[in-house]
């Protein structure tokens, strides 16, 4: 579950990391008057579940109160990344001598959180990432015993050179880390976090994402979910139970299992095309599922071609072939459809895709090349 920066600004706050105090506004009138309250020049960031904003024009910067009101007025309502602006951030301008990042994620390959730090924080360190990742110093966590003061102190040193800015980003790598551990949270970013020309250090922007699978542990956390901030699609699948993300491509992919639906969106790129999204209808054999997974994909105007891609195991050929066919009744397509299925019930699932004019394929490569290329044409 994502959160929106001034959600992930309070709960870091609450640990003692230090923010620009602001405000939150969903009118223009209301960023005017919290720009006037904070009495100098300010900045008006979109509160949206996504990065980019500043490139977008989603970060306005304003010298007074008028100024805040007329950029929250184009900001509100704006679309970023498919995603609708519906409220504002107005805080502070603060002065920056500057600019470092520190982080926190879970690495399944380190099977641990891992601290990240860097100098090079700011808009660009995504790039960073990928050009120069050794710019960016990571700290694996023994979740036993949390960010040890002394790993702590050695990232405020990647940092800072300055003893007392190396001691401050130090306490503030540790709150993080508690932030992190304490909500269950699958990553926490400040970018940027700065120093200002008093020496201060301050953290101007926040990132929170919390596991799914700790809200049930944490209701005040998952009351904190914004379902207008988060694309209709995703909201579909989460509520019939589907493993979701969307995706560019073209083919729309609905498989079973997750291993097997990165294997199709492998397969999918190996043969030329690019997969529209990841979509695991899990184990389950309810038909209705399927007419769930079938109405989000063919709901994607980018989708040229559907695969459904299905190796009966606990989930049921026949009953996934009855979803198919319950679908395309109740909402025709506009678009190709290529079905591969194999395994428990093969045959009475062929029986009944061919019963409503379908076929079906048993060849994983075949149906993936069919897909790609009507995809294509």
């Amino acid at each position: 579950m994502n959160l929106h920066e001034y959600q992930a600004r309070d709960i870091l706050e609450r640990f003692g990391i230090p923010f620009p105090r602001g405000g939150v506004a969903t009118t223009s009138q209301e960023a005017m008057a919290i720009a006037a309250q904070l009495a100098g020049p300010v900045m008006v960031k979109a509160q949206v579940h996504t990065g980019g904003r500043g490139k977008a024009g989603g970060v306005q910067r304003a010298r007074n109160p008028a100024e805040a009101a007329a950029h929250a007025s184009r900001i509100l309502g704006m679309t970023i990344h498919d995603l609708r602006v519906q409220k504002v951030l107005v805080v502070p301008a603060a002065e920056i001598a500057s600019e470092s990042y520190l982080g926190v994620i879970v690495d399944r390959a380190a099977q641990r959180p891992v601290v990240m730090g860097s100098a090079a924080g700011g808009m660009d360190i995504e790039d960073v990432a990928a050009r120069t990742p050794e710019r960016i110093q990571r700290v694996p966590v023994d979740p036993r015993y949390g960010l040890l003061p002394h790993q702590a102190t050695a990232l405020g040193f990647v940092l800072y050179r300055d003893l007392a800015q190396v001691r401050a980003a130090a306490d503030i790598a540790e709150k993080l880390y508690a932030a992190f551990y304490a909500v269950g949270a699958s990553l926490v970013e400040i970018n940027p976090l700065v120093t200002t020309p008093d020496g201060r250090v301050v953290a101007l922007d926040a990132k929170l994402v919390v596991d799914d699978n700790e809200l049930t542990r944490r209701p005040e956390i998952a009351a904190l979910r914004d379902l207008s901030a988060e694309a209709p699609s995703e909201r579909q699948a989460r509520d019939h139970g589907l493993s979701f993300i969307k995706l560019n491509g073209s083919v729309g992919c609905c498989v079973n299992g997750a291993g097997l639906a990165m294997a199709t969106m492998d397969l999918v790129k190996f043969y030329g095309g690019e997969p529209a999204n990841f979509l695991d209808i899990g184990g389950s054999s309810n038909p209705q599922k399927v007419v769930a997974a079938l109405q989000i994909i063919s709901g994607d105007p980018g989708v040229k071609a559907i695969l459904f891609n299905i190796f009966g195991g606990i989930t049921r050929c026949d009953d996934v072939a009855t979803g198919i066919v319950q679908a395309t009744q109740q909402f025709p397509l506009t678009v190709p459809l290529v079905i591969r299925l194999t395994g428990t019930n093969e045959a009475e699932a062929i029986a009944i895709l061919t019963n409503a004019g379908f076929s079906a394929l048993t060849d994983m490569d075949e149906a993936v090349r069919r897909a790609v290329a009507l995809a294509h044409a």
